[in-house]
């Protein structure tokens, strides 16, 4: 084990986690084959960080005194990273499915009471606990896939109490399971009830209430927005990014989804790390993220759920060298789907992403989208040990099938970490409530 010897180790080569003979698809774009392959290769971990990575002939099993891994030629990946979720919502939007195929439109169920008021009122019937319960079958679903790091936004509560509320839930499932929970704080998702005609008002709350307890709480990574015409104007928006910066809270927006507003160019002036949905994003938007190197964060899932036909423009972000994430906008109205390897099948039949980028856009593009570049995303020394053994022949097969369990072992923060639902944790966040 000469090579694991020169390294820079904080550790004796003989102790930590061994994985050898492993087909690594390390995402590591200093390795120019594609998905960044490295065939026979071996991992070191140690603690909870990837040591080394090097060919298996360059070490001796023999010798190492910790715990070994034969992988047998099975494929090795980074875990998977979801940038984009609405995870903690009360109640489903199940009824309104079967409307709009029975013939109603959106509008027709809004006023029947239906659409993202109706989470609202149902999210905010829920304590803590409540929340978490409900929340936690999807997030199960998609840990046991091969998540282990998940956005979760706020924006269903639009109160103080109810955001708040949102986001301690958000933070305590990181208690129940091996997963690592990055949160954003959407307050400016919808004009809540009680400031119907006064949008303005409602964003004062947000930025001089709302983010400053945030903030004091330690309660988010990110602000979010929704910049459109049905909810709030790029002026609103530049506001709450002004207020954000002004706490060292990191940028994301859901922008151009619907219609053009200029939000991913504002929210780029204001180094985003990502922008998402963006099916009507234009020229002036894609130099204006090249610029700042924000992600663009593709959600097939809710272009596929609401039959959307605008696509977002795939080969002007590739020829502009923006990096493209792929995420699965879990949520009750527009995306009830746990699952992101679906995603990525989406993301290459919908949209024309090669397996390639699909796999990319859930690793090393979804850190960046999340402002964990340095941490998580690729295969390399130095990043968490959160890495994936499947029973697959190549990585082109995570983007191609949708279903079947290939997942052989995930390792969480350098430990094996097998993911059984949680409910019963949940006895002890009853104080919680």
């Amino acid at each position: 084990m000469q090579s694991i010897n020169n390294t820079q180790t904080s550790r004796p080569h003989t102790h930590g986690r061994l994985i050898i003979n492993a087909r690594v698809a390390s995402l590591d774009p200093t390795h120019t084959q594609p998905y960044g392959m490295l065939d026979n290769h071996a991992v070191l971990i140690g603690d909870d960080k990837i040591m080394w990575v090097g060919p298996s002939s360059e070490v001796n099993p023999k010798q190492f005194e910790g715990n070994l891994i034969d992988a047998a030629g099975r494929l090795l990946t980074p875990g998977l990273i979801d940038s984009h979720t609405h995870l903690i919502y009360g109640g489903n939007r199940a009824q309104e499915f079967e409307a709009r195929q029975q013939g109603q439109s959106y509008e027709q169920i809004a006023r029947a009471g239906g659409g993202i008021l109706s989470t609202v009122r149902a999210t905010r019937e829920l304590y803590q606990s409540g929340l978490i319960e409900q929340a936690l079958p999807r997030l199960t679903a998609l840990c046991r896939e091969g998540v282990t790091t998940v956005e979760i936004k706020s924006g269903y509560g639009l109160t103080l109490d109810d955001e708040l509320k949102m986001l301690r839930a958000a933070r305590q499932l990181e208690q129940l399971l091996p997963v690592r929970i990055r949160t954003t704080l959407l307050a400016a998702h919808a004009v809540p009830p009680e400031y119907r005609d006064n949008a303005d008002g409602y964003i004062d709350m947000i930025c001089q209430q709302l983010m400053p307890k945030v903030v004091e709480e330690g309660l988010a990574d990110a602000v979010d927005v929704f910049c459109e015409s049905i909810a709030f104007s790029p002026a609103q928006c530049r506001r709450v990014f002004e207020a954000a910066k002004q706490h060292g809270l990191g940028i994301k927006g859901h922008t151009e989804q619907l219609s053009n507003l200029g939000g991913s160019a504002l929210a780029a002036e204001f180094g985003a790390w990502s922008v998402d949905h963006l099916e009507y994003l234009d020229d002036d938007g894609i130099k204006a993220m090249r610029s700042a190197g924000t992600v663009a964060c593709l959600l097939p899932g809710a272009f596929y759920f609401l039959k959307e036909t605008q696509m977002p423009p795939i080969e002007a972000l590739r020829q502009a060298g923006v990096p493209m994430a792929l995420a699965s906008d879990c949520n009750p109205g527009s995306s009830p789907l746990a699952s992101l390897r679906l995603m990525m099948n989406q993301g290459c039949v919908l949209f024309g992403l090669t397996p390639e980028e699909a796999l990319t856009g859930v690793t090393r593009h979804a850190a960046k989208a999340l402002g964990l570049s340095r941490q998580v995303g690729m295969i390399r020394p130095g990043q968490q040990a959160d890495l994936l053994l499947w029973d697959l022949d190549h990585p082109a097969q995570l983007a191609y099938e949708f279903g079947p369990d290939r997942l052989a072992l995930r390792i969480f923060n350098g430990q094996p970490a097998s993911i059984h639902h949680a409910q019963h944790s949940l006895s002890s966040l009853a104080s919680h409530g």
